[in-house]
């Protein structure tokens, strides 16, 4: 029974692995690619309809013996990711058909990664983070080269897979180190472990380099512009948003539960990273003519954003970094769509900025939803990309990293210049020949629309959203530090 009411706690996972499976046979079945869609979708609401209920009323508690958590942390993560894979299958449905190449095997490869996005968000252990992680990643490495006939695909494909399987030798090898030291593989015995000492910091440093290899922090960031570029549109929406939460979720609750004691000594390795991964994201964001690659390494820089929220290793600064990563969400899949739409009408070479020339008159709904999310990912005022770094840095002063803060505020304003000149050649640049645009599906539109709408919303109304997050890590803390 207690298995039984383990799985009914962690249904929105169960509902997205069984829906997986039900479209994958489907698949199998040769039915209608229509079908597919309709059916990964029905599960897909199902699943984000419990996640907003636990994301309100459940409260946090272990499950499977202590390995997952739901509730607190694990629900905001668990909804994020739901939320993200929702509109990312939406958009990847109407851009394959654009696209000519709609192939029903996304859909299965988009819910098993998912389940393993949330394994990876809700994992209260370092075996369960493993699977979550290695879960995830072999789904995003088909995805990434699901268009089979496109070399630039298949050469994201394959880069994504060597440094991935890097990296997991990385992480296997800490959880080692770690078990050796403290003799547990579960977060909260091992936040009890005060000795220290030569193999245990071994562990740590392993793990972080791992990680920073999954959310893609300088310098460990080399495999992102590339694979984001090759990858489909949609499916690279995907990566940066979901896949990033998940991964940030759990480098948190493996700080806030496994590292509680040592969060000052680790103040400076983040502080180092985060200076870098700022400053080279958004210095090589400026140079980029292709509108795929320069929001590549706008991702890199915003890992940088994220990681002053870490580096400040606070309450506040754990909060902000789940705000950020609920605002990313919304802005970057919201900009990601726009540019598939742009793409679609005509082929995979369509992401120079000088092809945006004029489109902003063509289309004015899609240049006005476009100018929307790249001003919030800019860090202007009244949009939810301005409140999540308010947040960050708001906690990175709190923490007496001013000049790290300082650093931050001159990389996000020089962010404007690559943001901005994308609107320039939508609105100021004349089309050098006529583009042909056909009308986006209303489901798309609406899609794009609502995204645009939350990220006005929380740009003006983030109070209620940041006082849930707060309160998960003073529960947490208590939890991680109980015997």
């Amino acid at each position: 029974m207690e298995l039984v009411n383990d799985l009914l706690l962690f249904l929105p996972a169960a509902i997205v692995a069984v829906g997986g499976l039900t479209v994958m046979m489907l698949d199998g079945y040769k039915a209608k690619s229509r079908t597919i869609y309709t059916t990964t979708m029905a599960f897909l609401s199902v699943a984000l309809v419990i996640a907003t209920y636990d994301l309100f009323m459940r409260e946090p508690q272990e499950i499977f013996s202590g390995m997952a958590g739901v509730g607190g942390t694990a629900a905001f993560g668990t909804f994020i990711v739901v939320f993200g894979t929702f509109f990312t299958v939406i958009l990847t449905h109407d851009y394959l058909i654009g696209i000519k190449h709609n192939f029903p095997q996304v859909y299965p490869l988009l819910m098993f990664c998912t389940f393993g996005m949330i394994v990876l968000a809700t994992a209260y252990d370092l075996v369960t983070i493993f699977v979550g992680l290695e879960t995830m990643s072999i789904c995003l490495y088909a995805l990434a080269g699901i268009i089979r006939d496109k070399r630039l695909g298949v050469e994201s494909a394959l880069k994504y897979f060597v440094m991935g399987a890097f990296s997991t030798g990385f992480f296997l090898y800490g959880i080692t180190l770690l078990y050796g030291a403290t003799g547990s593989t579960s977060l909260a015995e091992i936040g009890a472990y005060t000795d220290g000492g030569l193999i245990y910091w071994g562990g740590v440093s392993m793990l972080l380099v791992a990680f920073m290899f999954k959310i893609s922090a300088v310098p460990f960031h080399m495999w992102t512009p590339d694979v984001y570029t090759g990858s489909p549109t949609t499916i690279t929406a995907y990566m940066s948003t979901a896949g990033k939460t998940a991964s940030f979720v759990a480098l948190v609750l493996v700080l806030d539960r496994a590292m509680p004691f040592i969060t000052a000594e680790l103040t400076a390795v983040f502080t180092i990273i985060a200076l870098l991964t700022m400053i080279l994201g958004n210095v090589v964001a400026m140079v980029q003519d292709n509108v795929k690659r320069m929001l590549a390494y706008s991702s890199i820089a915003h890992v940088g954003y994220l990681l002053v929220g870490l580096a400040a290793g606070s309450v506040a600064g754990y909060s902000a970094v789940l705000f950020y990563l609920l605002a990313y969400t919304f802005m970057n899949v919201g900009a990601f769509g726009v540019v598939a739409y742009y793409e679609k009408n005509h082929d995979v070479h369509f992401n120079n900025v000088e092809s945006y020339a004029g489109l902003g008159y063509q289309h004015p709904i899609m240049g006005i939803l476009l100018s929307i999310f790249l001003f919030s990912l800019a860090g202007i005022p009244i949009s939810a990309g301005f409140n999540a770094k308010y947040l960050v840095f708001s906690a990175g002063i709190e923490a007496g990293l001013i000049s790290l803060v300082v650093v931050g505020v001159l990389a996000s304003a020089a962010s404007a210049y690559y943001y901005l000149r994308v609107m320039v050649f939508l609105y100021f640049r004349e089309a050098k020949e006529k583009v042909s645009l056909m009308k986006p599906r209303k489901v798309y539109s609406y899609s794009l629309a609502f995204l645009a709408l939350l990220t006005l919303y929380f740009g003006v109304v983030p109070g209620g959203v940041t006082e849930i997050i707060f309160g998960y890590f003073s529960e947490s803390a208590v939890a991680a530090t109980a015997p």
